[in-house]
This record gives structure tokens, C-alpha cells and sequence, in this order.
């Protein structure tokens, strides 16, 4: 097993509508063991797992791969191949697997009822249980209480296989990762250790170049000077050597011209100047390669607006069907024009149902409330940016400047055949931001989102004047953000029934 290996040979990749390519001359050894791979939203994450996993087809160059690979991907739509099989088989591994990851018999049968945590549960424990000599995982912990993610983070440490994980999830990717892959168009870069080790790493490695980039302009613009000065003097000696405007008839003057082109003292200025013209060349080469990497910045207000209403929402106490035989009740309900909510509880308890129920019921003009779904299938996320391609100059400046500021590159999302999961939720974000909304609801807002967007999107959201309903496991995320908490849990007596609080 520890032979096994994933390597890239000089790879180059474009996708069909992009005009460069995402990578280009790639090279990379991948060893036994998981290998985190990092990078802001649309950078080509995802591209690296498939390239790695038979998905996707290099343009160039070569990929060493063992014959059997296992991809989970970010959405979780579809029911994964072969999970029926595991439901149904009786070996050793199978129960082993089944166990761990908590799988219920019965979830094949209400899959369209299932929460997204449950969902890639299933997924990951059909995939370990393939057995596969490579593995790749995208976002594995997205949706998940934390109790979930303990059993996936257990269950992911128990492969013993080549493993490829992207994941916004620090705790993870330290405790698991040997090395990690960070990707910052046009570099790929491979350090040893866990995110937190490799993102100090790069770090440092950032201030050092932009320290020799600003002591080779410094000595760029020393020599740039000198060379101006000795300039100066060459003219002058020049103007020493010249006859010029003499007159014929001044022996002495024509006499010290002559005596100065003799004794070449008036040429030492020009000959400095032609040996600081090879060393001005020098220290300008030395600055142009010294690169550093362009600092984008992140952080945007959002224009929301708080309604003249009194109550966006009142609604009586009752209950939600949540499945065969599964139940959510709920106390009288309100929502205010200022209110900030966290709405909490664990995979499964009805939280997204809660959340279509309100929906329905709000006193809020339609274009004024803008909703973030927990998860936004590939066919929605096209129509979305064909819809963006086709705003006006002005209305479409205005979103990209949002997009930029929540932490992804325009020019890259625009050229994408597909946006990746976290940028498709800024796109949805930025589109509602530009009618003012009254309200923000996101389902599970820091799921597929790189960890600087997650900082800007918080900061973003603690400025938004409207009001905001946050479900999410992220209790970090949640706490400055939100004043007031409506918390789902199972009643002790009837596992089935679920009961909202609220705090």
C-alpha cells in the first residue's frame, strides 16, 4: 500500500469557454496518505481531485494513477452508485462501515427527505467502502453538526489509501493532512503539514518576497540616480572638450581644451555612465524577477434596508411533517425588521423544512428578501450565470464588484463553464444585495465558502442593516452575528419528534 501514489506530469488543462488555461506545466507527487488541497473559491480544486480520479482528461502531459479511484463530490443531490449495494451487504466491512458512519437501513427509501449532513454520510461510507486505492473528497464536512463531523473525520482517518481532501475545515485538514496543496493561479505549491503550518509557510514566504522586491527597487532607483548624476557629468565634460563658440584667435582657451583631451580627467564622466547604464540594467532585472503575488482585497458593505413593517413574520404555534412518521413542532413565531436569528439543531432535525415554511409565509416584497439555499444544484448554478452574463454593463459591474469583495476573481467566474458551489452562493448573495433587502436568509451560509470569503462575508453581514436568519452548525460564525437563537432538538421520550425552542 505505501507504494501507491498520485502523480502529475507537466499537466495542462483548460476547460472549453475558458480563454487561458487553469493549469499549465503542472507537476505534483501525491503519497499514501491525505493531502489537503487549498485555495480560494474557483481556483481549480475541485479540477484537481477529477484530473486525479479519471474525471477529467489532461490536455498535456501525463497522470500516474492506481486503477481504482473514488470522487465524492460537494453536491449531494443524487444518491451515490452502489449505495444500495451497502445497505444490502452482509460482509464484515459493510457493518463495519455502516456503523460507523450511523447509516440507517431505511435512508435509501426517503433520500428526498434526508438533510444534506445525512447525505454525504451515505456518500463518504459507499466510498470507504469501495475500497479504493485513491480517494478524493471535496468539502466532506459541509452540513454537519459536530457530532457528524467526529464521525466523519474518524471515519476519513481509517483509509489507508492516497487521499486528496479540499475542505475549508482547519481542524480537519490539520489533523488529518500530511501535506497540503495550495493553488494561487498561476502557482501550485506543496508544503509539508496541515493547512494552519502551510498557510504560516506561505505567509512568510510572502514577506520575504515582497522584502527583496522593495530593497531591488530601492537599488534600482540608487543606480537610477547615480546614472542621471554621472549623466550630468559626461555633459559636462562634453562641454569642457568642445571648441565651440571659441574664437579663433584664443590660443589659451583652445590650449586647455587640448590639455583636458590629454589628460582624460573630462572623460571619467563618461565613462562611469556607460558602465552605470550595465548595472542599471542589472538591478532593474533583478527587480522584475522578484515576484510577488497581487494582494486582492476582500471586505464589502452589503446594501441591505430595514422595512418600515412592524413584523416581517407572525406565525402561530404548529407542526411540520418531516418524513414518515417524524414531526417538528414550533411556538408562536416572529420575526421583527432588526431581528438577527441562529437557527440551530442537529442533521435531521428539520431545519431546511423549517426554513421553506417561512418562506411561504413572510410579509416581504419578493424583491426584497433575499434567500441562500443550503444547496444549489449544477442546472440552477448555469442558469444563474447565464443570467449574470446577460445583465446590463452597469448592474453587472456593480455584482462583480460584490463578488470580488466576498473573495473570488470575476474574470475567472465569467469564462467558467459551471461555478464551483461557493462562488454559485456569492453569485445568489450578490444578486439579492442589489435590491436592498429586508431580509437575508442563508441556509448553512460558510458551506463551500474559502476561509478569507467566510471572514468577509461575516464582516459583511454585521454591517447589513436588514434582518438576518442564519441556520448553521458554525457556532463561530453565528455568535457576533446573531442576538437571538431558535434551537431544534429531539424530545427525550419520542426520538421521531422534534421540538423549536427558542432562547
Amino acid at each position: 500500500m505505501s507504494r501507491l501514489f498520485v502523480r502529475f506530469h507537466n499537466i495542462t488543462f483548460t476547460y472549453p469557454s475558458a480563454v487561458a488555461p487553469l493549469f499549465c506545466g503542472l507537476s505534483l507527487h501525491l503519497p499514501c496518505g491525505f493531502s489537503g488541497v487549498v485555495g480560494a473559491n474557483g481556483v481549480g480544486k475541485t479540477t484537481l481531485l477529477r484530473l486525479a480520479t479519471r474525471h477529467l482528461t489532461a490536455d498535456a502531459g501525463t497522470i500516474e494513477t492506481p486503477a481504482r479511484t473514488v470522487y465524492c463530490p460537494q453536491r449531494t443531490d443524487d444518491v451515490p452508485d452502489r449505495f444500495e449495494q451497502l445497505l444490502g451487504a452482509q460482509t464484515k466491512s459493510a457493518w463495519s462501515i455502516r456503523e460507523m458512519l450511523r447509516i440507517q437501513s431505511d435512508w435509501l427509501n426517503r433520500w428526498a427527505t434526508l438533510s444534506h449532513g445525512e447525505r454525504k454520510r451515505a456518500q463518504i461510507a459507499t466510498a470507504l467502502w469501495l475500497e479504493p486505492d485513491v480517494l478524493a473528497v471535496d468539502e466532506p464536512t459541509n452540513h454537519l453538526d459536530a457530532l457528524a463531523r467526529q464521525i466523519v473525520g474518524a471515519a476519513l482517518r481509517s483509509f489507508r489509501g492516497v487521499g486528496l481532501l479540499v475542505s475549508h475545515d482547519r481542524e480537519l485538514l490539520d489533523s488529518l493532512c500530511t501535506q497540503c496543496v495550495f493553488i494561487d493561479p498561476p502557482d501550485v505549491t506543496v508544503r509539508p503539514g496541515g493547512v494552519t503550518k502551510g498557510a504560516e509557510a506561505a505567509r512568510l514566504e510572502q514577506q520575504t518576497a515582497q522584502r527583496q522586491h522593495e530593497q531591488s527597487k530601492r537599488a534600482c532607483e540608487k543606480v537610477r540616480r547615480e546614472a542621471i548624476r554621472r549623466e550630468e557629468l559626461a555633459r559636462q565634460a562634453q562641454s569642457r572638450r568642445s571648441k565651440r563658440g571659441l574664437a579663433i584667435k584664443d590660443h589659451d582657451a583652445r590650449e586647455k581644451k587640448d590639455r583636458a583631451r590629454v589628460s582624460g580627467k573630462d572623460g571619467v564622466g563618461g565613462k562611469l555612465r556607460r558602465q552605470l547604464r550595465g548595472q542599471l540594467a542589472h538591478a532593474q532585472d533583478r527587480a522584475e524577477t522578484t515576484r510577488v503575488k497581487k494582494q486582492y482585497e476582500v471586505g464589502i458593505w452589503l446594501p441591505g434596508s430595514t422595512s418600515k413593517r412592524n413584523t416581517l413574520l407572525e406565525l402561530p404555534a404548529g407542526s411540520l411533517a418531516l418524513g414518515e412518521h417524524r414531526q417538528l413542532a414550533y411556538p408562536d413565531l416572529t420575526i421583527r425588521p432588526t431581528d438577527r436569528i441562529a437557527l440551530t439543531g442537529a442533521n435531521g432535525s428539520g431545519k431546511s423544512t423549517l426554513v421553506r415554511h417561512l418562506l411561504a409565509r413572510l410579509e416581504v416584497p419578493p424583491g426584497q428578501l433575499t434567500c441562500v439555499p443550503q444547496e444549489i444544484d449544477a442546472g440552477r448554478s448555469r442558469e444563474m450565470l447565464d443570467q449574470v452574463r446577460r445583465l446590463a454593463k452597469d448592474r453587472l459591474g456593480h455584482l462583480m464588484t460584490i463578488v470580488s469583495r466576498l473573495g473570488s476573481r470575476p474574470d475567472r467566474l465569467l469564462a467558467s463553464d459551471e461555478p464551483s458551489p461557493g462562488e454559485t452562493r456569492k453569485l445568489l448573495l450578490a444578486m439579492g444585495m442589489l435590491s436592498a433587502p429586508h431580509i437575508i436568509i442563508m441556509d448553512e451560509p460558510t458551506n463551500h465558502m474559502d476561509l478569507p470569503s467566510i471572514e468577509a462575508l461575516e464582516t459583511a453581514l454585521a454591517d447589513c442593516p436588514c434582518a438576518l436568519l442564519l441556520v448553521s452548525h458554525d457556532r463561530r460564525f453565528l455568535e457576533p452575528l446573531t442576538h437571538a437563537t431558535w434551537h431544534i432538538a429531539a424530545n427525550s421520550d419520542h426520538p421521531d419528534t422534534f421540538t423549536l425552542g427558542i432562547r
